[in-house]
C-alpha cells in the first residue's frame, strides 16, 4: 500500500508560529499522510511564496501536486466542517456551550448541596447560571451588543440606553437568583427584560419574517435570531414567575 503524501508550506518564524499551520500538519497526519513540512522562515520568503503561488494566505497544502488551500479548505477536502464559519453563516455552538455548561454546573451544585442531582434547585441554578453566563458574553463588549440589539429589540429602538442597561439587568437577575436573594429585585427585572425580549424576537422572526443574528451571546456572534433566542427570554419569564411564586409562598419548594 502506497503512502499518501502531502506538502505543507507554513510560517515558522522566530517571533511568529502560525497556529493554523500546526493544525494543518496535525490534521494531515491524523488522516494518514506523510507530510513534507516546508517552513517559511522570513516575511520576505512568505511574501515571495504567496506571489509565486498566487495565494493570499498561508498555510497552503498540496496533495499529489494539486493545491488544496488553507486549513479550512483542507478540512472541507476531508469532508469535515470548517473551523470558522464563512461570512454570513450562522451557528448555535456558542449557545449550546453556554447552556450545556450551565446545566452541568446546576447539577454539580445540587450534588454538592443535596447529595443528589435530582432536585428542583438544580433546574433553578441551571436557568439562573445561564442568564449570568449569557450576560458575561454581552458585557465583554457592551457597545457592540447594543448595536446588534437595535436590529430587533422594540424597547431599545425607542430608548437607546436600554441596550446598555440590558446586560447589567440580566447579570443582576441571574446572580441574585443563583443566591435565591432579593426576589423583590430579581423577579421584576427578569420578568421585564424577558417579556420585552420575547415579544421583540417573536415579532422580528415570526411576524416580520426577518433573518437576523441574535445578540444573545454578544454583538459579534453568528447565532441566528429565532427559537433559541426566544427560549432564552422564555427562560427568564419562567424563572421570574417561579421565583416570584416561591417568594410569595405559593410553592413549598
Amino acid at each position: 500500500m502506497s503512502t499518501k503524501k502531502a506538502t505543507v508550506y507554513r510560517m515558522v518564524m522566530p517571533k511568529h508560529l502560525c497556529p493554523y499551520g500546526l493544525k494543518t500538519v496535525d490534521l494531515l497526519k491524523r488522516e494518514g499522510f506523510e507530510v513534507e513540512d516546508r517552513h517559511l522562515t522570513t516575511r520576505e520568503e512568505t511574501d515571495a511564496f504567496k506571489k509565486k503561488r498566487g495565494v493570499e494566505t498561508t498555510p497552503q497544502t498540496f496533495i499529489d501536486g494539486k493545491r488544496i488551500g488553507g486549513y479550512d479548505d483542507l478540512r472541507e477536502h476531508f469532508g469535515k466542517s470548517r473551523s470558522q464559519p464563512k461570512e454570513g453563516e450562522t451557528s448555535y455552538q456558542p449557545v449550546i456551550a453556554i447552556f450545556g455548561v450551565a446545566f452541568l454546573l446546576g447539577l454539580a451544585i445540587s450534588l454538592y448541596v443535596f447529595d443528589t442531582i435530582f432536585t428542583v434547585q438544580a433546574i433553578e441554578w441551571f436557568v439562573s447560571l445561564s442568564m449570568a453566563l449569557l450576560a458575561i458574553q454581552k458585557l465583554q463588549d457592551v457597545r457592540s451588543f447594543s448595536t446588534m440589539f437595535l436590529n430587533y429589540d422594540l424597547l431599545a429602538r425607542r430608548w437607546i440606553p436600554y441596550g446598555f442597561v440590558y446586560p447589567f439587568g440580566e447579570a443582576l437577575a441571574g446572580v441574585l437568583m443563583v443566591a435565591h436573594a432579593l426576589p423583590i429585585l430579581s423577579v421584576p427585572v427578569s420578568l421585564f427584560i424577558g417579556t420585552v425580549g420575547a415579544v421583540s424576537v417573536f415579532k422580528a422572526v415570526y411576524i416580520d419574517k426577518r433573518e437576523l443574528k441574535c445578540a444573545c451571546v454578544g454583538g459579534n456572534s453568528n447565532v441566528p435570531l429565532g427559537f433559541v433566542s426566544l427560549t432564552e427570554n422564555l427562560f427568564m419569564i419562567g424563572m421570574g414567575l417561579w421565583m416570584g411564586a416561591k417568594a410569595l409562598g405559593f410553592t413549598a419548594m
